[in-house]
């Protein structure tokens, strides 16, 4: 017999709570995977190569970044460089969960590291820091953690395998860069981060020519450098 008060509900499987949040946001990755995917065949990657960096990278915006680098025969440490500071953030992402895995073992932390994704960060971050119990938080990021890393690599290998018979004049970088947008629009709420995003860009721009690619780099430490001055300033404000 049931000793559930009356009217109460069954609590929600972790699983099942972190799939239904995640589902929305989740789905915008499915263009981004499959252009990602013929990006890197596009740049010349081999099926293996590509299927490969999708894997061990699984971070799009660093495969994005590094790819004109790769193929413009750069230095390699240009090219760890750029990946770090593409994924800058995941720094950011990490300290802010943080606390949701204090009790988890070394292997889980490694494997949460990398399986943070910002779709996830974006959906399950304050979910995560609120939830009491340790192995649900655990069992929600791990079943949210598989369904995004499931879906970027079954649609990345549509886009590595499909290159073949897709048209060749697709604005492959451009559908990278839109998909990608879905994901970032929704973390531009804050003035700080207002101000970070509309320096990149415009720093992006102007950059655009330098050698390697390497505004793409530029770009994200003038963007770090324009948030971080603007908090600091309005803190200062604030406290006068």
């Amino acid at each position: 017999m049931s000793t559930q008060p009356p009217g109460a509900t069954p609590e929600e499987p972790a699983w099942r709570e972190a799939l239904r949040l995640m589902m929305p946001l989740s789905l915008g990755l499915i263009p981004w995977s499959i252009a990602t995917g013929l990006t890197m065949r596009a740049y010349g990657l081999s099926e293996g190569e590509a299927a490969a960096m999708n894997l061990f990278v699984f971070a799009a915006t660093a495969q994005l970044g590094t790819l004109p680098l790769i193929v413009a025969g750069a230095p390699i440490a240009i090219v760890w460089l750029t990946a770090a500071v593409l994924n800058l953030r995941f720094v950011i992402y990490s300290a802010a969960i943080s606390p949701a895995f204090h009790h988890q073992s070394w292997a889980r932390r490694a494997l949460g590291s990398y399986w943070l994704v910002d779709a996830l960060f974006i959906v399950l971050g304050p979910r995560l820091t609120a939830e009491p119990d340790p192995e649900r938080r655990w069992r929600m990021f791990f079943a949210a953690g598989l369904w995004c890393w499931w879906l970027w690599q079954l649609f990345g290998l549509v886009g590595i395998f499909g290159a073949e018979w897709l048209p060749r004049d697709w604005p492959l970088t451009f559908m990278g860069t839109i998909a990608l947008l879905v994901l970032l629009v929704p973390l531009v709420k804050e003035a700080a981060m207002r101000v970070t995003a509309l320096t990149s860009a415009t720093v992006a721009i102007l950059a655009y020519d330098l050698p390697l690619k390497s505004g793409v780099v530029v770009a994200v430490l003038a963007g770090l450098a324009a948030g971080g001055a603007w908090t600091w300033w309005h803190a200062r404000r604030q406290g006068a």
